[in-house]
């Protein structure tokens, strides 16, 4: 932020914003008071904001004009939140305080406000205090409060994703460290909540602005690719929609219909999950049927989507293995939808979407247009799923037994968990995380069922407790009076509630279970020939994250602490219950406490021969090459680790350690260097077409190949080459080479 002057220009760019705004707040608010409130917030904040601007150059008020219109017109929220929105970063950056709001516009907006700002210190502070574990444990804590506003006011969050949202269309003015934070951080956190929110526009746009500035070659490639099929099949996809508005038409539906497209995003993640080419992602266009549901007609609205759907597939044939009934079985985020994909009649699948009037509102603003309809007493099937995930994520929330450490990694794996759907005995549907037990769900229906447990029955075959449920099964448990919990549960119960309750029944035996961990642990290290000695206990102690010793033991004790781990954990530390983060940045133990790294904003030159420059390594998650889009972290110690910016370990790091971002560049003569890269081929076969490949890699471009892995079956050859390159302008090369050698169909970069 910077300060001068406005001059009337300015004056009236502000002016002219809050009027678009307030013709949109003028249709959410429900009287002239309350949009009296509105304009008040407008006025309170452009007169603190007064004469400030931000990197852009532009007046400061324009970013919470900017955040209160996506409130309204993307999500939906009502005038308290438009307000608060507008006010939202009064507290923080100028001499007025939340007593002040709550002075001027009362409780609500005031603990809105009170909210956002404290969403904003913690983001902007958790990262500082990374050599301090008792400093780290506090913003953990921090944290998991603010976390429950999703409980208290899940409204606190909406407004910070609106936030999040304008930052990150603005976030070219930002630093390039800054915004490796930002964008990690969005994808490790924000992106997940606005999917578990319902708040598919939002979600895709901040996926599209990842990938535009973390692959920026793959976005563009992407893009263009997906303009120009538009542009060529547009006059298609109209012959294909016609027969079906004539038809819907004449069964007497009011209906609007729409065309999309996938994002850039959607389809280069499809690429790399799956591992093909762009031609090979399917269902790029999708139509969107939206009807109004007849309330006086004796069919449900899902039996109104199924008899659009008989229509529709009247006219074209369908992919029986595509149809998704999201109407009888929601998603967790609430969302409901008839789904087919059909085949055109110049051969291209399209997938059309059914929906209802309410289900597209839900659709596209979530949880906020889920409390429209529920305050006027409309329930739809998508309710329960949505209410008991906000549950599911109370309870994580006020539990205390949590390791405030591993906050951060319990709600990311909840938010970006995917549910599977079971049903009871007696039909009633239930939603679970995939890879969850029978015992798992004994748990779900109530706790006495689970400490009960003894079997159970799923598709009426008898199976163990520990079998893992898939969508569709019918479960019934079996349980026997005198059963009880078993230790040996704690081995493959997935789902947290389950465990939680598992590890309460046995605290009442914590004295036995401690000293049976200890003695385990001392044979273990006996039979290993290692010292039982303080040095190696507090190694350990670091490897499984535990606060004190005891704890240690009853972990062991209980069967939670694998020891397996332990002939290695004492040779290298792996520092904490956040393992994976040390093993990406390839940290040793230290003996003695090392300095916090240097300012983020450092660059630095990958491969420089500086005898005084860090220590660089390639990250083996990822293996970046010269050429590609990358971060770097410095460790402690000062060494740095290079990841791709699209890396999810890099996303993960910058998000918890956003201080340790650093900014890498490729060393510009690097040809006694090579990377390590895999590409991965699929054709045609014919006579010769290894030779042909292995001929042009070794021989044309010079390239020396690590491994060849190509088998062919029924006419078609498929595999990968291993090989070193010196810049990613090579590689590209190649592929396109390769890509034109006839039968090869499709030449792509992989990960190894």
């Amino acid at each position: 932020m910077s300060f001068s002057q406005f001059t009337e220009k300015d004056y009236e760019v502000i002016d002219k914003a809050y009027q678009t705004l307030r013709a949109s707040a003028e249709k959410r608010c429900a009287n002239a008071a309350e949009l009296e409130v509105v304009q008040r917030a407008f006025e309170f904040a452009n007169a603190a904001h007064s004469n400030v601007r931000r990197r852009s150059g532009e007046p400061y008020m324009l970013h919470p004009i900017a955040v209160a219109q996506i409130v309204v017109d993307d999500i939906g929220l009502g005038y308290k939140s438009i307000s608060a929105a507008l006010l939202h970063d009064v507290v923080e950056d100028t001499d007025y305080t939340v007593e002040d709001i709550r002075e001027h516009f009362g409780n609500k907006i005031a603990s809105l406000v009170d909210g956002l700002t404290k969403i904003k210190t913690v983001l902007d502070n958790e990262q500082k205090t990374h050599g301090d574990s008792a400093q780290q444990s506090m913003q953990a804590e921090n944290f998991k409060r603010i976390l429950l506003t999703l409980n208290d006011d899940v409204r606190v969050v909406l407004i910070k994703l609106a936030d999040r949202l304008h930052n990150c269309r603005t976030i070219e003015h930002m630093p390039e460290h800054k915004r490796d934070k930002i964008l990690s951080e969005t994808m490790f956190i924000f992106i997940p909540l606005a999917h578990r929110l319902g708040l598919y526009s939002i979600k895709s746009e901040l996926e599209n602005i990842w990938l535009r500035y973390n692959e920026p070659e793959a976005y563009q490639d992407i893009k263009a690719r997906i303009d120009k099929s538009v542009q060529e099949q547009g006059a298609e996809m109209a012959q294909f929609i016609k027969p079906i508005e004539e038809a819907l038409t004449k069964a007497g539906f009011k209906f609007e219909l729409k065309k999309r497209v996938k994002t850039p995003y959607s389809v280069w993640r499809k690429m790399q999950q799956k591992q093909v080419a762009f031609e090979e992602v399917y269902d790029l266009y999708a139509i969107r049927i939206i009807f109004d549901a007849d309330q006086n007609s004796q069919e449900s609205e899902r039996d109104q989507c199924y008899h659009i759907f008989s229509i529709i597939t009247g006219l074209y044939r369908y992919m029986p293995e595509r149809l998704r009934d999201w109407v009888k079985h929601p998603k967790s985020n609430g969302y409901e939808a008839l789904h087919c994909t059909l085949l055109s009649e110049s051969g291209v699948w399209v997938e059309v979407q059914i929906r209802t009037r309410r289900m597209d509102d839900i659709a596209e603003k979530g949880i906020a247009a889920h409390w429209v309809y529920k305050r006027n007493g409309y329930l739809g099937e998508g309710d329960y799923e949505m209410e008991a995930w906000l549950e599911r994520i109370k309870e994580i929330l006020v539990n205390p037994d949590v390791n405030a450490l591993e906050l951060l990694d319990i709600i990311h794996n909840d938010l970006t968990s995917t549910d599977i759907y079971v049903f009871t005995p007696k039909g009633d549907q239930r939603s679970i995380p995939k890879g969850s037990t029978a015992l798992d769900f004994a748990y779900l229906i109530h706790t006495e069922v689970g400490n009960k447990a003894i079997a159970a029955k799923v598709n009426q075959r008898l199976v163990k407790l520990s079998h893992v449920l898939k969508t569709g099964d019918k479960v019934e448990i079996i349980t026997a009076e005198d059963a009880k919990p078993q230790p040996e549960w704690l081995k493959f119960l997935t789902t947290r509630r389950a465990r939680t309750i598992v590890m309460d029944y046995f605290k009442a035996q914590r004295k036995q279970t401690v000293d049976f961990g200890r003695k385990t642990l001392e044979n273990t290290l006996a039979s290993l020939g290692i010292e039982n000695d303080e040095r190696n206990l507090q190694r350990l102690q670091a490897v499984y994250g535990v606060d004190n010793r005891e704890e240690m033991y009853y972990g062991i004790g209980l069967g939670t602490l694998s020891l397996d781990q332990v002939p290695d954990a004492l040779k290298k530390s792996s520092g904490s219950r956040l393992s994976w983060l040390r093993r990406a940045l390839h940290m040793e133990d230290a003996e003695q406490p090392v300095a916090a790294p240097q300012s983020a904003a450092e660059t630095f030159v990958i491969g420089s021969s500086d005898p005084d420059g860090p220590r660089f390594s390639i990250a083996s998650c990822c293996n970046p090459i010269p050429g590609d889009p990358v971060v770097g972290f410095k460790a402690p110690d000062g060494s740095v680790t290079v990841h791709k910016k699209a890396c999810p370990v890099a996303e993960s790091i910058a998000a918890m350690h956003g201080d340790w971002v650093v900014v890498p560049k490729w060393l510009e003569q690097a040809e006694d260097n090579s990377f390590l890269v895999r590409i991965t081929l699929k054709g045609l076969d014919r006579v010769g077409m290894l030779n042909e490949i292995s001929r042009y890699v070794s021989l044309v471009m010079g390239v020396n190949m690590r491994r060849l892995s190509l088998q062919a079956e029924s006419g078609l050859f498929e595999g990968y080459i291993d090989l070193y390159v010196q810049s990613r302008e090579i590689l590209d090369q190649m592929i396109k080479k390769l890509s034109s050698i006839e039968g090869i169909e499709s030449v792509i970069r992989t990960e190894l």
